[in-house]
């Protein structure tokens, strides 16, 4: 369980490919030693496993592997050596939910339309799949590459939020532009409430 609270900005050091699956290793300053082989770490938003870790001279790292469900629903099919990472620990029992709850389980991708530049601040508009427009409401929740944020705007299968400075600065945002395709997991309250209500008896 996460928050969508970026803690670091990590670095795709190598790809590499074996048995059907992609082996991503990321340098991060998550300190080695702190990390257990088996933790769940949320890389863009994608709850990832740590298969190996080390460390030396220029840092720590940690590998992770995508399977065929996961590059067919979210963005890492694209990832290249060099893209940075939105990087977050797994939430502990007792630590401070300062976004909102996400699990990691990316729903889709979501594609931007809109980039403004309102000052310091960035105002953007995405396009969700018409499957998970339904979930997304003004006011709402959404995590969009790992990062909690709050919806401002919704119209049809588009909607739009704002990036506050602090945000374009610890995040993989500051130069996202349109055109780009971006990991989507949804409120998972919302989920679950469209869910009941389609389960519900007519009144």
């Amino acid at each position: 369980m996460f928050t969508g609270i970026v803690s670091d900005l990590g670095v795709l050091a190598s790809v590499k490919h074996a048995r059907g699956l992609k082996r991503l290793r990321i340098s991060s300053r998550y300190p080695a030693r702190s990390i257990a082989i088996g933790a769940s770490i949320l890389c863009d938003g994608i709850c990832m496993t740590v298969v190996a870790k080390g460390g030396g001279s220029k840092g720590s790292w940690f590998e992770v592997e995508a399977g065929a469900e996961t590059l067919q629903l979210t963005t890492v099919v694209q990832w290249k050596v060099g893209k940075k990472i939105n990087l977050e620990r797994a939430l502990k029992i007792g630590g401070e939910l300062g976004g909102h709850i996400v699990t990691g389980h990316v729903d889709g991708v979501a594609r931007v339309t809109l980039r403004e530049n309102l000052g310091d601040i960035a105002r953007i508009r995405l396009r969700a799949q018409k499957a998970l427009a339904r979930f997304i409401a003004a006011k709402g929740s959404v995590t969009l590459d790992g990062i909690s944020l709050t919806v401002n705007e919704v119209k049809g299968e588009e909607f739009g939020v704002f990036i506050i400075p602090h945000t374009l600065a610890v995040t993989n945002w500051k130069t996202i532009k349109s055109g780009v395709e971006v990991n989507l997991e949804v409120d998972l309250m919302a989920r679950y409430a469209a869910r009941l209500a389609e389960k519900s008896p007519a009144l």
